[in-house]
């Protein structure tokens, strides 16, 4: 019960007013009927004496029962979405205003600054988690809105100059889950480009940072980032829970597979409990490896409105060139020579003169190698040239040489010596040390000199 945890005439009295108007009005009777001055005295003193307050971390109590507050209205339903959002800001606010007065009131007497507003960091973060939630419950988009856009973005710089690193991590997810509810992709970039993620951050939150960093990448063509940053975020995800992210980061990475021209592995699809989510991906996998724009087609009208609601129909809708390329490597390698209207009826394309298209274009690419005989109206493919012959193995090698020297440099850097203490092994090794009393510095005389005052007593 607040009443009897919150001092009414304390610094939380602001917080225990809010948390007292939601609740029922029988409780708030009773509260009203203690506070009243219709006892004896001597009941009210044995009250007085009874009841103790917290005061050690009122602040923090008071911020903890309002984001649990927040919690409670928000699991209620739509009814109570409002005041859930209205409570939110209001506690975004009081402990905004906590941590202002804990960072001004400096003094022998107090605690520092920074250490009185620690404890209130990962509060204010919580709240603000919260009312993200609750503003997309309600399909309210907060950085579409100017006002709350620059309330967002000054919380998150005096976040960073606070060394807040829970709110800033939070803040920074926030603003880029915004931006992809909005499909400001450009902006989002931008955001992700002039920001920095805390590196001491939770694993919970670099799991989100990643998974959104991956989608604006994908979104952007950039589809080598956004592999190695879903792969990641997928090997750093929690296994004993989160189970709707989890697969919400596999659907995606399964697509930005595909755009880059891989086929993922069968046991994918078959990963425990994914396997009726991830069913539609797997039969456009199937399309996509087999080759027919056809299939591909009938296969994505089919499942079109689940897309649409994973927000991954933009990205597969691309994928139409890749069952092309597909298709036209299995044709070059299955048929020395293919007509072009055999080519368009396999690929499903329109006419011979869509088949030529797309031909010359994969020609161009470097898809196939083959040639394209406009009059006689077929295509001959060249002869298969041993890899082992060209330089794409030296390429390889070069590649993994390189990947395993960057890992070896930055483990050397990342470990600490002790200062000079290669010195000391070097003297050591040549006979050096203690012969040459003039080099030594002010700091070993003096040590030295303790020792020997020490060791005379």
């Amino acid at each position: 019960n607040p009443a009897l945890l919150l001092n009414p005439a304390g610094l939380c009295a602001t917080g225990r007013d809010l948390l007292l108007q939601l609740a029922p009005p029988e409780e708030q009777m009773e509260t009203d009927a203690d506070g009243d001055g219709t006892t004896d005295d001597k009941k009210k003193e044995e009250e007085e004496e009874e009841v103790k307050y917290v005061d050690a971390c009122a602040r923090e109590l008071e911020a903890y029962l309002i984001s649990l507050a927040v919690r409670i209205l928000w699991s209620k339903g739509e009814s109570s979405y409002q005041q859930a959002l209205d409570l939110s800001t209001k506690g975004i606010q009081l402990v905004s205003t906590h941590i202002s007065e804990a960072e001004a009131n400096l003094g022998p007497s107090t605690r520092s600054g920074s250490a009185a507003a620690s404890g209130l960091f990962p509060l204010l973060a919580r709240l603000y988690r919260y009312q993200g939630l609750v503003s997309e419950s309600m399909g309210h988009v907060l950085m579409m809105q100017s006002a709350k856009r620059e309330e967002l973005v000054h919380a998150h710089r005096m976040s960073v100059m606070r060394r807040d690193v829970d709110t800033q991590a939070i803040l920074l997810n926030l603003m880029l889950r915004e931006l992809l509810n909005a499909d400001q992709v450009e902006q989002a970039q931008k955001l992700l480009a002039n920001s920095t993620f805390p590196e001491s951050a939770s694993n919970n939150q670099l799991c989100r940072f990643l998974y959104y960093s991956g989608r604006i990448q994908a979104l952007r063509l950039e589809y080598t980032s956004a592999f190695s940053n879903l792969s990641q975020c997928l090997r750093k995800a929690p296994t004993n829970t989160g189970l709707g992210f989890r697969i919400a980061v596999q659907r995606l990475l399964i697509v930005v597979q595909l755009l880059m021209g891989e086929i993922p592995e069968r046991t994918v699809f078959f990963s425990k409990d994914m396997v009726g989510e991830l069913n539609p991906y797997l039969k456009i996998t199937q399309a996509v490896r087999r080759g027919d724009l056809a299939v591909f087609q009938e296969t994505v009208s089919l499942f079109i409105d689940r897309l649409k609601a994973d927000g991954t129909y933009t990205l597969i809708s691309r994928l139409a060139h890749s069952v092309v390329k597909a298709g036209l490597r299995r044709l070059n390698t299955s048929y020395s020579r293919i007509s072009l209207e055999d080519i368009a009826k396999r690929l499903g394309l329109a006419n011979a003169t869509s088949a030529e298209f797309v031909v010359s274009k994969a020609v161009r690419d470097g898809v196939i190698d083959a040639t394209i005989y406009h009059e006689e109206g077929y295509v001959q493919s060249h002869d298969l040239v041993d890899v082992y012959a060209t330089v794409e193995p030296m390429e390889a090698f070069h590649r993994r040489i390189a990947y395993c020297l960057t890992t070896h440099n930055d483990a050397v850097r990342g470990m600490r010596y002790p200062p000079d203490e290669y010195k000391k092994q070097l003297e050591a090794s040549r006979g050096l040390r203690g012969k040459k009393g003039e080099d030594k510095t002010d700091e070993e005389k003096a040590q030295e000199l303790e020792d020997e005052m020490d060791g005379d007593y």
